[in-house]
Parts: C-alpha cells; structure tokens; sequence
C-alpha cells in the first residue's frame, strides 16, 4: 500500500470519529408528561369513596359545570382515570403541570353556611425538568397544590434549595415502565395535594393510579393498580380552548358551581397560593419559570424566556 493511500485512509477514519453525536430527538409532549407523570396515591372517604375518583370534567357526556354534582353517584362507570397536563418550555427546562379533577369537594361535618363544600374540583402539580441532552432530561423540583396554599418538594440530587418558599420535603420516586416516577398523595373529600410520605393514608384505604395510558375505573375505594388516561389540557374543543365558554366558567379560570359553595374550584391558570408574595394567580400555568425562580434557590442555568407557552 503506498503511503499515499495509508494517508488517505487515515483521513477517512479521522473524518468519521470527528462526526458530532447527533443530538435527543425531542420528545412528544405526550411521551414527555407520561415519562415523569406521577404514580398518584388517592386516599378514599369510607362512605361515598366513589366521589373521590379522579375523572375528566365532562366525564357525564356533557361540558356544563352545575351538574357534576348531581351527576357524580349516577354511573361510577363513568368515572373513567384521568389527569390533564399541559407543557411549558424555555431555552434550559420544560415545566410540566398535571391537574386533577373530582366532580365535587365536601366535609362530612355540617356546612350550614357553605363554606367548605362546593361543586368540582382541580388540584394538581408543577414539576420543573431540565434539558440535559437526553431525551426526557432531569427531574428537579415539584410543587403541588393545596386547596389555597403550594408545597416545595425537590428529588434526591436536585441543586434546588429553599429560595423565597422553604422546602417542604423529598420527592419519593417509584419505578414504573422501568423508570421512576415521582409519588404524590391526595386527601379524599378536601383533595390536597402532596409529595406522597410515609405518614399518609395511614387507614389502609385508597386507590392508587397509574399512568398507563388507559383510563380505568377502580373496583372500590381500595384499589391497589388502577390506570389513569393523560389529557392535554391545550387540546382543540380542551379545558384552555372553552376558557370563554360560560357553560363551564364563571370567570377566568374558575369552574362554574352551584352547590356548596358557588364557583370555587379553579383550573390550573387559576390557582393561587395565598401567601407567595408578587407571584400572580395562575403562575403554574401561564409563568411556571416566574413561579420555580421565586420559590427555589440553586437554579443554576435557569432560562426566564418561553420557547414555548400557550398560556401566553
């Protein structure tokens, strides 16, 4: 072989080693809401357990407000799994939010002045994840909704610390599909929302979802393997689409309700934390970069600017 054609060898070899590794496809927002959708702990009320199945909003066949609550005991068959969630996106993290829905919200003390009951009902939670390189990236912050209050939880590893909120907790994370997922917990009737923790549903009762992709009704209100069905909430004829509609909204963001207590559960662009300081109501969902940045410290590379917002 000539030295010439050693030579030319040696290039060709070099010019395929010196090729850059293409880059992660970027995922689907589907495939990246159900990568970390939550494994989601329910706890039930003993008696009317049916009434605490998570459900669409029009799980009855229609998108009128005022008759989930009567609605809800009429077929549980209907009251199919599901979690609605939307994607929000900068130039360093995607901002993922789960809303979950039960057609009414009650005590089991008398409420003569209708303070505590109302019809429908939207928690949820925000969980911050950082582009990395990799296809789905990096978990590192979550925050969950609580009637009028947020919770501050972060995972094992996350640089996030306390920034104008404490940290609340550690995300417990549980492998499904061969990944893991973060765990929340949700109160029956009342349906705060939390990181899951050792100390809840400690009766023993309680349905447990999953993010199957299959929205499945639970056998009881103990139930140990149940799927739940994610919804885009930006889909066309969706929850941010009928914003207007006055059939399923008393005012922006807040659902129309005649029982208990009038129109007072709330979408995700309409939840607010009582006490946060200069973050708006609706942040999770229309400023999630304004929410995380004020909330949490040790961001690091954190970018404030929307690649991608349909809230805005």
């Amino acid at each position: 072989m000539s030295r010439l054609t050693v030579l030319a060898c040696a290039l060709a070899a070099a010019s395929v080693t010196l090729l850059p590794t293409p880059a992660a496809a970027a995922p689907s927002d589907l495939a990246l809401a159900t990568r970390w959708a939550p494994i989601h702990y329910q706890d039930t009320d003993s008696s009317d357990y049916d009434a605490d199945y998570l459900s669409r909003v029009d799980y009855d066949g229609d998108w009128n407000a005022v008759n989930n609550w009567e609605n809800q005991s009429a077929d549980v068959n209907r009251l199919k799994g599901a979690v609605y969630y939307s994607v929000v996106e900068t130039g360093t993290h995607w901002f993922l939010t789960y809303a979950l829905y039960h057609p009414r919200d009650w005590e089991d003390f008398p409420d003569p002045f209708e303070q505590f009951t109302h019809e429908n009902d939207m928690e949820g939670l925000l969980l911050t994840v950082r582009k990395d390189g990799s296809t789905y990236g990096a978990f590192e912050g979550m925050v969950t909704v609580a009637h009028s209050d947020f919770y501050s939880y972060t995972p094992a590893g996350s640089p996030f610390t306390s920034g104008g909120e404490s940290v609340d907790g550690q995300v417990v994370m549980q492998t499904y599909g061969g990944v893991a997922h973060p765990t929340t917990f949700q109160e029956a009737k009342g349906h705060g929302l939390y990181a899951k923790n050792a100390q809840h549903a400690p009766d023993g009762d309680g349905v447990v979802y999953y993010p199957s992709g299959t929205a499945e009704v639970p056998s009881s209100g103990t139930d140990s393997s149940v799927g739940y069905q994610l919804v885009n909430m930006l889909d066309a004829g969706g929850l941010w689409a009928r914003r207007a509609n006055t059939e399923t909204y008393a005012a922006p963001g807040t659902f129309r309700g005649d029982n208990g207590k009038d129109n007072a559960a709330n979408t995700s662009w309409g939840w607010d934390d009582g006490n946060d300081g200069s973050v708006p109501r609706g942040s999770v969902a229309t400023d999630p970069a304004l929410l995380v940045g004020t909330y949490f410290g040790g961001l690091g590379d954190f970018s404030r600017t929307y690649s991608r917002n349909s809230f805005r």
